[in-house]
């Protein structure tokens, strides 16, 4: 039967699919074009099957806030192109919509559901990697920031004021987290097992030095511990010298601008998403 080019341009602008796939598909289901349709999504989806084990290293970090709420949420994908893509972006920016109305704390199936769509359509390999919800307290400043790549996400809460100075400390250190992407927030959070590896790391550094071998053992053990000590102190948020200020850490810091507001701050929830890592 003659497949006319207006019904072929319907489908391809509520498909996506290439005009010579929905003339293809319209033709198998002799014009039929729900059928045509069924048709395009099945072979998107096995197209999509076939590309599930390819590596997802673009895609983009969205953050968004409502209220008291903010969400985060990191969508990856195959190609630059395609984070880039008008529709990847719009998914994206529902998706966070989605977590803060449904107050998901973890990927949802709604939320894989609503990438299928898309990854069927585009027919690359994407996924929804991970997801966060923050609260931000009565009493409390958040800070947001995404780099201009959208490959790296902050949201850092500082608690014990709304004073704009607070706001812009906390914005301060989302950038502070941006740029040095510490491992750990604070040196509490180091796990002992990591601790005890770089111990001997360390340790085995010491033995091959030969100007170590002669120096007393308690001499050597001072040493060992100012070492472990300075590469905690550049792996903990808490511990880095602050990014607006290199002659404070972001600790003493927090500290300063309370005593400024004449309160005592601390820090609530800060997460960090660097695309892939």
């Amino acid at each position: 039967m003659e497949i006319k080019a207006a019904d072929v341009k319907a489908l391809r602008e509520k498909t996506g699919a290439g005009m010579m796939e929905c003339k293809k598909a319209l033709t198998e289901a002799n014009g039929n074009a729900a059928e045509a349709e069924k048709l395009l999504k099945e072979k998107g989806l096995a197209a999509v099957a076939k590309r599930a084990d390819r590596a997802t290293a673009e895609g983009r970090v969205f953050i968004k806030q409502q209220g008291n709420k903010i969400a985060m949420v990191e969508v990856t994908c195959e190609t630059d192109f395609v984070a880039n893509n008008t529709d990847f972006v719009a998914l994206g920016e529902k998706m966070v919509e989605t977590v803060l109305a449904k107050g998901y704390t973890k990927v949802e199936q709604e939320m894989s559901d609503m990438l299928l769509e898309l990854a069927t359509k585009i027919r690359e390999n994407m996924s929804v990697r991970r997801v966060a919800l923050i609260d931000v307290p009565e009493n409390a400043s958040a800070g947001m920031y995404v780099h201009s790549d959208h490959k790296t996400g902050v949201v850092a809460v500082v608690v014990g004021s709304t004073d704009e100075k607070a706001k812009q400390f906390a914005y301060d250190c989302c950038l502070h987290m941006a740029a040095f992407t510490p491992a750990y927030l604070k040196q509490s959070d180091v796990p002992q097992s990591y601790i005890d590896e770089q111990n001997e790391i360390f340790k085995a550094q010491m033995d091959q030095d030969e100007k170590m071998a002669s120096k007393p053992a308690n001499v050597k053990e001072g040493i060992l511990k100012g070492k472990l000590s300075k590469h905690l102190a550049e792996i903990c948020f808490e511990d880095q010298m602050f990014v607006k200020d290199d002659k404070k850490t972001v600790k003493a810091k927090l500290a300063e601008i309370g005593k400024e507001l004449g309160t005592t701050l601390t820090f609530g929830q800060i997460v960090l998403y660097v695309l892939g890592k």
